[in-house]
């Protein structure tokens, strides 16, 4: 049955108007960002599927072409834009719009929800003027697991250098969600430590985001 179908009372959006969003199932609440199904199935049943498949969490981890396999294309954009919708909330949430950082906690407020999902370990580097205000949201330097011969100071370094930063703070996630440093990890931070002494750029801290955080500065 298509939802036009459906007597008008029982529509999802008929409902989260008269009885309020919460009323509503997760396949219902879906379906009203779907709007359409494909052929032969209808928002709900497209909902219902996806979320037996693989629950809002696993969800949120597929790529879009993944995605568009699953719903279509246009449906696709629309549950990557609702996650990234989340992420921008959350992040607003907790106080990652913060303009200055202050401490560990900051930059995992910062980076949280963006590193949220990312199967490989990402390793960014956080540009601060003289008062720790943010001044570059964040420089990619590496993909993949962090190896201390692969992260060249002189790529840590070159964005803060181009726009005059005053200082940086290190930042990886683990996949895993164990925030404890490895020996690599330790070596990496050791070695750029000493390298932003050379160059007058003070590391401020590495902070690995995991389920929590991990602080260099606050060990």
């Amino acid at each position: 049955m298509q939802i036009k179908e459906m007597p008008w009372w029982n529509k999802p959006h008929h409902r989260l108007r008269s009885k309020g969003e919460s009323k509503l199932n997760p396949a219902e609440l879906l379906s009203l960002i779907l709007w359409s199904g494909k052929k032969g199935e209808n928002a709900i049943d497209v909902s219902n599927r996806l979320l037996n498949k693989y629950s809002f969490n696993k969800l949120t981890t597929l790529s879009l072409t993944e995605l568009e396999k699953e719903v279509g294309k246009i449906p696709a954009v629309k549950i990557k834009a609702m996650f990234e919708i989340f992420k921008l909330t959350n992040w607003v949430k907790r106080g990652g719009f913060k303009p200055t950082i202050e401490s560990a906690q900051d930059v995992y407020n910062y980076f949280v929800d963006f590193l949220s999902g990312k199967k490989k370990e990402h390793f960014y580097v956080l540009c601060l003027d003289t008062k720790n205000r943010i001044i570059e949201r964040e420089v990619l330097v590496s993909r993949g697991t962090l190896n201390s011969s692969l992260i060249h100071p002189r790529e840590v370094f070159k964005e803060a250098i181009k726009r005059s930063a005053n200082a940086v703070i290190l930042v990886h996630n683990h996949p895993s969600g164990d925030c404890n440093p490895s020996d690599e990890d330790l070596r990496v931070t050791e070695k750029l430590v000493s390298a932003g002494e050379l160059l007058g750029i003070n590391v401020l801290d590495h902070v690995i985001v995991g389920e929590g955080c991990w602080s260099w500065k606050e060990r």
